[in-house]
């Protein structure tokens, strides 16, 4: 009996850290959206891995540093980023983020609406979550 209660604890108890972690990842997520938005590049430097691939629905792709200096040059303005259905995936410390983007952009003085999906890839280094990789394509109407 008292096997059956340690085990259901422990798996209580690695539900509840698992749930904790996702709501950390959604919240890390929306933050580094919003810091697209805001300019924010320290925030931005913090919340992306070194070796980071950020690829756009036109196959262009940034490293971190083509990310950052574009949005200090303003060459990439993110106007406004919202994130839809939004649907996690975890695996130790490795996750993937789906989610449907409606995005308004300038780039090189051209605004555009872009409406995509969006895939990101986040690894778990320390307690931080940092942004790995993000590949987007057009969603089809």
């Amino acid at each position: 009996m008292k096997f059956c209660v340690t085990v259901s604890l422990l798996l209580v108890t690695a539900f509840c850290y698992s749930q904790a972690e996702k709501e950390k990842l959604i919240t890390t997520i929306k933050e580094f959206h919003q810091a697209l938005v805001n300019k924010n590049t320290v925030s931005i430097n913090q919340q992306t891995d070194k070796a980071l691939s950020y690829g756009h629905s036109n196959g262009w792709v940034e490293t971190k540093e083509d990310v950052i200096k574009d949005i200090e040059t303003g060459y990439l303005v993110y106007n406004s980023y919202k994130e839809d259905s939004l649907n996690i995936t975890m695996n130790g410390s490795v996750a993937n983020a789906r989610f449907v983007a409606d995005i308004k952009a300038t780039m090189n003085g051209n605004t555009g609406i872009f409406h995509l999906k969006v895939l990101e890839v986040w690894v778990k280094k320390g307690k931080r979550w940092l942004l790995f990789a993000r590949q987007a394509v057009n969603k089809q109407v």
